[in-house]
């Protein structure tokens, strides 16, 4: 089956994870897929960068982890084009902690004769998600003086893969 759309998991909500008082072995979520973010930090950091640009969000919501991993690769690819590979460093300011569950449900020929509705409801975790407050940065990006377009046309392109609207920050060192 093929994944559901994002505006099915934007909106942030109480994660329920099944606490038990009598039985807290099965306290917690069984098979959490991993995560598909390859790298947290591309780049040089070793260089001092004067300007820091930050991806900030305007809204609360959701960011499933292949969205993200979808921005940083954009960003990384525009970077990288644009002003060299030694030229940058871009990280990946939040994780995917927040666990997504999915009641699949059957269709077909026949389903109404296995299919058990709501009962016992609980979803199969498909992914993870994480959950970003308003004006919460998302994403760093470093570069010296003169490639701040650069980078502020990299991190427009690595919003439009993200829910919700974005602006852009700058610092200067």
């Amino acid at each position: 089956m093929s994944l559901r759309p994002a505006k099915c998991y934007r909106k942030i909500e109480r994660p329920y994870t099944r606490i038990s008082v009598r039985r807290p072995r099965r306290s917690y979520v069984k098979g959490v897929p991993a995560s598909k973010i390859h790298r947290f930090e591309t780049g040089k950091p070793k260089d001092e960068f004067k300007t820091r640009l930050y991806l900030v969000s305007k809204n609360a919501c959701q960011i499933r982890h292949n969205a993200l991993e979808a921005a940083r690769v954009a960003a990384v690819k525009a970077l990288s084009k644009t002003i060299g590979e030694s030229n940058y460093f871009l990280k990946v300011l939040v994780y995917p902690h927040h666990v997504l569950r999915e009641n699949p449900l059957a269709t077909g020929a026949g389903a109404d004769r296995f299919q058990t509705g709501m009962r016992l409801a609980f979803g199969r975790p498909i992914g993870t998600a994480a959950q970003v407050k308003k004006n919460q940065r998302v994403f760093e990006v470093r570069v010296s003086s003169g490639h701040e377009d650069k980078a502020k046309k990299a991190l427009k392109i690595a919003s439009s893969k993200l829910p919700v609207t974005w602006k852009i920050e700058v610092k200067t060192n």
